[in-house]
């Protein structure tokens, strides 16, 4: 996934202020600055090559709703033969199919979208959002900027953009949390000290996370909003095989239980990284010990649960 941002001119310069000095010089007064703003897009990248953007994706999304080439092409101002190239170009790139055409002739219907092209448009819409709310929130913090006196000397000129620069920094912070899973909140048990936070994964599974009420009411969390759940892959731990039998999960205190099949293994000399993939299509990874795979049996396609306490997880939202 590749964005592109871009804002126009810093109102701080020779126009800045030109009416005053056109009133002193005698020439015509210029033209006010326009108002400082940030714009940008969003695509899927393939190696070196763009796989789609809000065009391609567009067209993607006409074919799921009108299960025609033809239908979908006259939806987003496309060509039917440039539908098709697009389409054939996607399919390539994603290595797999996105859209397959099981009947008719030229312009006829029976064209169906696969799950990964239906996981391709969910995913993009999300991204797309928060890339939206992101350029909303760094235009607020480049118009805070040029709402202030253009600063005379250059070092205050530095300053203030450093400033700006630090406010923009904190819409791109990092986590070293490696999970990142997102979802949406289930339910929402309140404490007199902490709240019990439900969540629900894409797919069906569910995870727990116990935090401050003081922190839940800071991030307004609420029934129905989207949360990303962290964790770190040093506190999963793994049970070979998939679902725990109610005897085995009784026996154990930890409250998250994701059960998914092991998609990879990462070794090093002395542990190793093994990634799930869960319901859905999110993957949590674990960091577990060279002979804990040797003995699980943990291999691509094996079966496993992972587990993890629920005050191992740390909640955030967007915004």
């Amino acid at each position: 996934m590749t964005t592109s941002s871009s804002s126009t001119p810093s109102p701080c310069g020779p126009a800045a202020g030109g009416a005053s000095a056109g009133a002193e010089t005698g020439e015509p007064p210029r033209a006010e600055s326009p108002e400082l703003g940030v714009g940008g897009s969003v695509w899927f990248q393939a190696g070196p090559q763009t796989l789609g953007g809000a065009a391609r994706i567009a067209l993607l999304a006409a074919i799921g709703e009108t299960g025609s080439i033809t239908g979908a092409a006259k939806a987003v101002g496309m060509s039917y033969k440039g539908a098709w190239d697009a389409i054939d170009a996607m399919n390539n790139l994603a290595g797999e199919p996105l859209v397959v055409r099981a009947t008719g002739g030229k312009g006829g219907g029976g064209t169906t979208l696969t799950p990964r092209a239906q996981r391709l448009i969910a995913t993009f819409g999300a991204i797309e959002r928060e890339h939206r709310h992101f350029l909303e929130r760094a235009a607020a913090a480049v118009r805070a900027l040029g709402g202030e006196a253009c600063p005379d000397a250059d070092a205050g000129t530095a300053g203030s953009i450093g400033t700006d620069l630090a406010v923009l920094g904190r819409f791109a912070l990092r986590t070293s949390a490696r999970n990142q899973l997102y979802g949406t909140v289930a339910a929402l048990v309140r404490g007199a000290v902490n709240d019990e936070v439900s969540i629900t994964l894409p797919g069906g599974q569910q995870l727990v996370a116990v935090v401050t009420r003081e922190s839940a009411e800071a991030l307004g969390l609420a029934v129905g909003g989207a949360v990303v759940a962290l964790v770190k892959a040093s506190s999963v731990v793994l049970v070979a095989g998939g679902a725990l039998s109610a005897d085995h999960a009784a026996r154990l205190s930890v409250r998250n239980r994701l059960s998914g099949v092991v998609s990879g293994v990462r070794r090093g000399e002395v542990s190793a990284e093994v990634t799930l993939e869960l319901p859905g299509g999110m993957v949590i990874a674990a960091v577990v010990t060279d002979a804990s795979v040797d003995a699980l049996g943990l291999e691509a396609g094996a079966s496993a649960t992972a587990v993890f306490k629920a005050s191992s997880v740390l909640l955030g939202v967007g915004g």
